[in-house]
């Protein structure tokens, strides 16, 4: 267990006492494993009577608020002073699913100011927050399923329950696309195993998350895939981009492009996609690959992002014509490398 062998899980447990205040934050836009991640540890905590308080820097799809504990999470944009105050009066402050401050956005100050004990669990490369304990490991699928093995190195299966792996599970599922990448470790599908021990219903999880979009969203995929979508099949790559109008048009709300990125690579010979979304004051950029082209590393260096090998975000501060251009005009230097990535 990759947990149970890492320097301060010992320590960590001795100094956490019920009289300890814990507040469990995570990053902005949240997705299914930053909100899963988020909860289970909370569950975790809740169900020994900790006090414990789960923050987010912002709201989320609705389509996670089906989650056991979405009504006790608070919103940081929508009340910033409550927040802070009870950051600042933690002593304990748990930042999982992100490893760089700048990814909770308008809580990054908050973060940083706090005198407490910081506590990171994350699988993203290259950290770069300063934290009394770190618990980052790449190789697993999600940052929920390292929310298991820290709950099992903190000797804590006692105070598993449904809740917490209805979390825990639906972190797994939603960052591996339903277990169709990052997810060839034996233990990630161990762990799963156990999650059914504790009568969660996967199916019902899968329909919640999946099946419970609305006609508009619908309609908008449609409109990507058949008006928005580019092919560039000398590169091995497909686009999508969408402006603030069309947004409009559809009645777009958060989390309605949630997966919009992944559908190019069902193209024969595409094995890289991207996502352009026009924001007010920039545009978001989700990159997905096939194989071993790393997205992080070209979302580093061009796009102010990173993440994993074949899922990555960026964004960018030009017009989004602008971005979808330099983009486009990257792609030459790469073909070589993508096209062996087909091979």
């Amino acid at each position: 267990m990759i947990v149970k062998e890492s320097e301060g899980i010992s320590e960590l447990k001795e100094r956490l006492t019920v009289q300890s205040k814990i507040v469990i934050t995570t990053h902005q836009n949240p997705d299914g494993d930053a909100l899963g991640s988020m909860l289970a540890l909370y569950w975790f905590f809740r169900n020994q009577g900790f006090d414990v308080t789960a923050i987010s820097p912002n709201d989320y799809p609705e389509f996670l608020f089906w989650l056991p504990g979405n009504d006790i999470v608070i919103d940081f944009y929508k009340n910033r002073k409550k927040c802070e105050q009870i950051i600042n009066e933690a002593n304990f402050l748990f930042l999982v699913d992100y490893n760089d401050t700048r990814r909770a956005a308008e809580m990054k100050d908050s973060i940083d100011a706090a005198q407490c004990c910081k506590v990171m669990i994350d699988h993203h490369p290259f950290p770069q927050m300063i934290v009394d304990y770190s618990f980052s490991f790449t190789e697993v699928s999600s940052t929920s399923e390292l929310i298991y093995e820290f709950i099992m190195a903190m000797d804590g299966h006692a105070w598993m329950n449904k809740s917490v792996a209805e979390c825990i599970y639906t972190g797994i599922m939603t960052d591996t696309g339903c277990f169709s990448y990052n997810s060839s470790r034996p233990r990630t599908f161990e762990i799963v195993a156990d999650l059914l021990n504790y009568s969660i219903e996967k199916d019902v999880i899968y329909s919640r998350i999946y099946d419970s979009y609305s006609a508009h969203r619908m309609r908008l995929l449609g409109y990507c895939l058949g008006q928005k979508m580019q092919v560039f099949p000398e590169y091995n790559t497909a686009l999508i981009s969408l402006s603030l109008d069309e947004q409009k048009l559809y009645n777009f709300v958060s989390g309605d492009t949630e997966g919009f990125v992944n559908y190019p690579l069902s193209i024969k010979g595409i094995c890289f996609t991207a996502m352009f979304i026009e924001n007010k004051d920039k545009v978001k950029i989700s990159f997905r690959s096939r194989g071993s082209f790393p997205v992080n590393a070209l979302s580093e260096k061009y796009f102010s992002g990173g993440g994993h090998t074949n899922a990555a975000g960026g964004e960018s501060r030009l017009s989004l014509d602008e971005t979808v251009k330099k983009f486009v005009d990257l792609l030459p230097q790469y073909a070589q490398q993508l096209n062996e990535n087909m091979r």
